[in-house]
């Protein structure tokens, strides 16, 4: 069954630097929250501690009743974690179907050609060829492949890092129900966007990062609104919506 992921006050530095401070969130089973900020609030880093690859200096971080923080990455992974990337990391020089079994590591034994088109069809990209490399895919196939991938650990929770990028809009409008999809199936689903559009259609709600602290959350509709979310992406008051 899905569980909540839960940050508690965590915090993370490299050196003298404070890449994230104090920063609690939520993310429920079957719900989209997006993380916005502009670059270098965190919003990356944020995801490298949950996934064991940025260690904690404060804080908790919790799916269910299970503390994931001090944990390493593959059994962050086996506990029901699963992320993509903002620069795709696909086995390139592996085909299609490679890469969906790679995802389902932890899954007891072979994957059929069935429940790879069963990944495919929820990542958008029903059609895809199997025996397929991964780096003759155009873009948009590789960024929803990634998506299948993560999706074949059969996850609680599903970070997507800008996946939308390099995307066109209509490509874009067809992640929204891609995403709408995964979380209607019960998954919680983190959003790391730039794109306000995507995210005010995809999200439940939004937590805003700037220099690693939560300056705003609420519904997408209210963090548009909000000044210091505007100041903070534009230096003005113009609206973001």
């Amino acid at each position: 069954m899905p569980e909540t992921l839960v940050l508690d006050g965590v915090g993370v530095r490299y050196g003298g630097v404070i890449a994230l401070d104090a920063v609690s969130l939520a993310v429920a089973p079957g719900a989209t929250l997006g993380l916005i900020g502009p670059n270098g609030a965190g919003k990356t880093t944020l995801i490298n501690a949950v996934t064991g690859i940025a260690p904690l200096a404060s804080g908790t971080i919790a799916l269910g009743e299970r503390r994931l923080n001090g944990l390493p990455p593959h059994r962050i992974a086996r506990a029901g974690i699963a992320r993509t990337y903002q620069n795709i990391r696909l086995f390139g020089a592996l085909d299609v179907r490679t890469n969906l079994a790679a995802g389902a590591f932890a899954q007891p034994g072979a994957m059929s050609e069935e429940a790879a088109r069963r990944l495919l069809e929820r990542a958008g990209i029903p059609d895809l060829d199997l025996a397929a490399l991964a780096s003759a895919l155009p873009y948009g196939d590789q960024r929803r492949l990634e998506i299948a991938r993560a999706l074949a650990a059969q996850p609680s929770i599903l970070m997507l890092d800008e996946p939308a990028a390099g995307m066109n809009p209509a490509e874009t409008a067809r992640l929204v129900e891609t995403i709408r999809a995964i979380a209607n199936a019960g998954i919680g689903v983190l959003l790391i966007e730039h794109d306000m559009t995507l995210v005010r259609a995809a999200c439940d709600h939004v937590v805003v990062l700037n220099f690693g602290e939560v300056l705003a959350r609420g519904t997408p509709a209210e963090i548009a609104r909000d000044p210091a979310v505007i100041e903070a992406y534009l230096g003005t008051t113009e609206s973001i919506a």
